[in-house]
């Protein structure tokens, strides 16, 4: 055969092979996207803060904006009102404690929120809660504390939150990177039954969110780190039609400075990832220091692809849940 016909036919062979993995990974031949999008409220309804500048160690409580709800994160009333705006699922953090328990706290200490002090997982859940947590809050630099008195006794445990809600949806943040905390997560909600009538769903460091798929391999979890294997894997592979298994249950994260690399993005890719019992959050990135953004008001959401029905990670779901409702 002449050299000139075997580059014809290789030729052909190459633009068919394209042609084919092209239409396979097509958005516009995928199905239809339906449905509304699934919303997660971090930290439920709370005082939203200043971002600028802020260091890792730097306490939030001092740096909220003036208030316009009365209403603390992590607290069963700020659930109450995340679910009545609209969530469909509501975050919070937990730290187990030294009485058996895991508390639904934010911060790693209590020196910024609460008048107490030290490591909040070095104490007992009955001592958590008489503290204040809404002791620290100021808008004004400290010239007034405006929620100071009405955080005592605020403070729930993780069985609390679950029984209070039954058949709700929570993302439960693990604060720690100890893969025992999973072990002790595992053997807490077997003991109290839990959750009652809903998927469990965990997101945390490396090691205790690989811990916990070997304990519960049905349960949603992921991690930093499974989303950058997820998105690498998937980048690698996906123009099969294959997902990677660290795409599988879990939460997969798509910035939109990565979409490029989504096979199928956005109809194909978000089929495939809700095959797989995953569920795909899109989040912008704004090229600063703050990295992924969430959503605060209505005009953030205008980056979203048309007919969206994945998750949106929601920072003010008073806003944004019947913005939602509403149509936007």
């Amino acid at each position: 055969m002449k050299r000139n016909s075997i580059l014809k036919i290789s030729t052909l062979a190459l633009l068919f092979g394209v042609g084919v993995i092209y239409l396979f990974n097509a958005s516009w031949l995928a199905p239809k996207p339906e449905g509304k999008p699934t919303l997660i409220s971090h930290r439920g309804v709370y005082q939203t803060y200043n971002r600028d500048n802020l260091s890792p160690e730097e306490c939030t409580a001092t740096r909220i904006y003036r208030p316009q709800h009365t209403y603390l994160e992590n607290t069963i009333i700020s659930m109450e009102a995340a679910f009545a705006h609209g969530a469909d699922i509501v975050e919070i953090d937990i730290h187990p404690t030294t009485d058996g328990e895991f508390a639904v706290f934010h911060d790693w200490t209590l020196d910024c929120r609460t008048e107490g002090a030290g490591v909040t997982r070095e104490h007992s859940l009955a001592d958590l809660k008489k503290l204040d947590i809404g002791y620290g809050y100021t808008f004004d630099g400290g010239i007034t504390f405006p929620f100071r008195g009405q955080g005592i006794g605020l403070l729930p445990s993780l069985q609390e939150v679950l029984k209070r809600f039954p058949g709700k949806q929570f993302l439960i943040n693990i604060k720690s990177n100890d893969p025992t905390e999973a072990e002790k997560l595992d053997s807490y909600l077997r003991q109290h039954q839990l959750p009652i009538d809903s998927r469990l769903m965990v997101y945390g460091g490396d090691r205790p969110i690989d811990r916990l798929r070997e304990l519960r391999p049905d349960a949603l979890a992921f991690s930093r780190e499974s989303a950058k294997r997820c998105a690498l894997g998937y980048l690698l592979v996906g123009w099969s039609g294959y997902t990677p298994q660290a795409c599988r249950n879990s939460i997969v994260m798509a910035p939109n400075t990565w979409h490029w690399a989504f096979w199928g993005w956005p109809n194909r890719f978000i089929d495939r990832i809700s095959r797989s019992g995953s569920f795909v959050i899109v989040l912008d990135y704004r090229g600063d220091k703050n990295g992924l953004t969430a959503i605060y008001q209505p005009e953030d959401l205008n980056y979203l692809p048309e007919n969206y029905n994945g998750v949106i990670w929601v920072e003010k779901i008073e806003v944004i849940g019947p913005h939602l409702q509403a149509g936007r």
